[in-house]
């Protein structure tokens, strides 16, 4: 586990408090107010540190990377439209399970992915 700053803290803090899965710029500029000293590469370096110590996750497919410090079990949905990312609280028991007896190895995590559209951008409201 990596050491603690001032500005890795506030941004973990930052990201804990929302709900939004928000990419590194959206941390950034809600950060930048109060550490004017922090930069964008500072960003990205201690959200790659967080990850690397398991405190939070990414979550992307071929785009801009978006990030959850909710470790809970639960999938994702990403809208192809707007690029927003939403949680889907549902859980998958016995998925590891199943995927070990076809792997001939060892699986410590997955990750499920959903793609479709949102309510906003399909033009309902759920």
């Amino acid at each position: 586990m990596t050491k603690h700053s001032r500005q890795r803290d506030a941004i973990y803090n930052n990201l804990c408090l929302r709900k939004d899965h928000p990419t590194a710029e959206d941390i950034y500029f809600s950060l930048k107010p109060v550490l004017p000293a922090l930069s964008l590469a500072t960003v990205y370096r201690n959200l790659a540190m967080l990850e690397e110590d398991g405190r939070i996750i990414r979550i992307g497919s071929g785009g801009t990377a978006r990030y959850d410090a909710d470790l809970s079990e639960h999938q994702h949905l990403l809208c192809e439209k707007c690029g927003k990312v939403f949680d889907i609280m549902i859980t998958l028991s016995g998925i590891n399970e199943k995927a070990a007896e076809v792997f001939d190895g060892r699986i410590n995590s997955y990750s499920v992915l959903y793609k479709g559209f949102c309510s906003g951008c399909l033009g309902r409201k759920k």
